[in-house]
């Protein structure tokens, strides 16, 4: 799994972040930063849901 942000789409909003927080942070700047680019299978559920609750889409996973 690796995970592909569009940045052009991100609003930083961090539902992302608050779903998994070892993956994703958003910095002070409110900027999105992913931690773990291709995350170990622990983290699969929690980086799917993030994905899902994307309100832009700005998020997408690749296998």
């Amino acid at each position: 799994m690796k995970i592909k942000v569009d940045y052009d789409l991100c609003e930083a909003n961090a539902i992302c972040m608050r779903e998994s927080p070892k993956v994703f942070e958003v910095d002070d700047d409110d900027n999105l930063q992913v931690l773990v680019e291709e995350p170990g299978e622990e983290l699969h559920a929690s980086v799917r849901e993030a994905v899902r609750l994307c309100p832009r889409q700005a998020l997408k996973l690749e296998d």
